[in-house]
């Protein structure tokens, strides 16, 4: 047998891979709420669980003239031990707010170093996106910084739809995000607010549409795909099931939580099935073992496109801390 390749190394050579973020984003708004959030990512992770991204809301969670107070606190927090992995966004106002440019500026001049993202709100089109890609590249120059914050964009107005195949392709975007609630209240009362909650949110054209799209637009340009909050915060089951038609039918691969009990049943639904899983190790396995030419298995044949479908699958279940084949992890990850 010769040298093991990574697959990584076969099957994207010159990347062109999904972006490994967790499967959950789990938002807060005030400090008490953040510093709960960040004692729950640890808890989470001594728990066995995956890791949690953690967005700290400095849009809707700032009181009205105490912006910069509050974005001060975020920072502050982001930059403080208690932040253990590293893994936690700001989400700043909007562009037509007198805020925006001032929550960016000091987001990255105070905790640059450590910000894991980015998040835009209510974008109006492309152009507005570019304009706080334009924005975010000079304050990480004025900080001295020697790496590039991630943006992740909230897809809830008519026009950044529109637009969202070109907002995906631009270069910095890292997750197209769907607010659901302010898209439908955009349209106006044209959508029923039953639509808010599920079934609705999954079974109305125009919603279905719009999740189709912000899904099939971000996949193709490399972007992570994240689906809006459930609005259910007790009912486990109903939770699970609105992240799981979230994924199986429209291919999102993160999810929004606003409260702890949302957690578990998130990355649970995210998780591929432990059969498909026991496949996929051992396609992957007999690819490397063979140099990564076609094989055959159980009488089908195998190449490059399904090695790549197999490994993505793998790389999916350690994102959601699903549990893997006990070889697949001591021989990929």
């Amino acid at each position: 047998m010769g040298t093991r390749i990574h697959p990584d190394a076969v099957l994207f050579p010159e990347g062109g891979q999904l972006p490994a973020l967790p499967a959950v984003d789990h938002y807060a708004g005030n400090e008490k709420l953040m510093r709960k959030a960040l004692a729950l990512q640890q808890e989470t992770a001594t728990q066995g669980m995956a890791t949690i991204d953690l967005s700290f809301d400095c849009e809707d969670g700032a009181a009205v003239g105490r912006e910069r107070e509050h974005i001060a606190m975020a920072a502050a927090l982001v930059m403080s031990e208690d932040n253990r992995f590293g893994r936690v966004g700001i989400r700043i106002h909007d562009i037509t707010h007198p805020a925006w440019l001032s929550d960016l500026q000091h987001a990255v001049a105070a905790a640059g170093s450590r910000l894991a993202f980015i998040t835009q709100p209510k974008a109006r089109h492309a152009d507005d996106v570019r304009r706080v890609l334009r924005a975010l590249r000079e304050a990480e120059r004025d900080a001295g910084l020697q790496r590039q914050i991630p943006l992740h964009v909230l897809i809830e107005t008519t026009g950044a739809l529109h637009q969202v195949w070109e907002i995906a392709a631009l270069p910095g975007v890292e997750s197209l995000d769907f607010g659901l609630m302010d898209f439908v209240s955009a349209h106006q009362g044209a959508i029923a607010g039953s639509a808010m909650q599920s079934p609705g949110q999954f079974e109305h054209a125009i919603l279905r549409r719009a999740k189709t799209e912000i899904a099939a637009a971000a996949l193709a340009h490399r972007v992570v795909p994240t689906h809006n909050v459930c609005t259910e915060l007790r009912d486990v089951q109903k939770i699970h099931a609105d992240a799981r038609r979230a994924r199986e039918e429209f291919g999102f691969l993160r999810m929004w939580s606003i409260h702890p009990n949302q957690i578990g049943p998130i990355l649970e639904a995210m998780q591929p099935d432990f059969s498909e899983l026991v496949e996929a190790h051992e396609v992957i396995s007999a690819a490397q073992d063979a140099l990564w030419g076609p094989i055959q298995m159980d009488g089908r044949l195998h190449d490059r496109a399904s090695y790549r479908y197999y490994w993505n699958l793998l790389k999916r279940a350690q994102a959601t801390g699903a549990k893997m084949p006990e070889q697949a992890s001591e021989r990929f990850f």
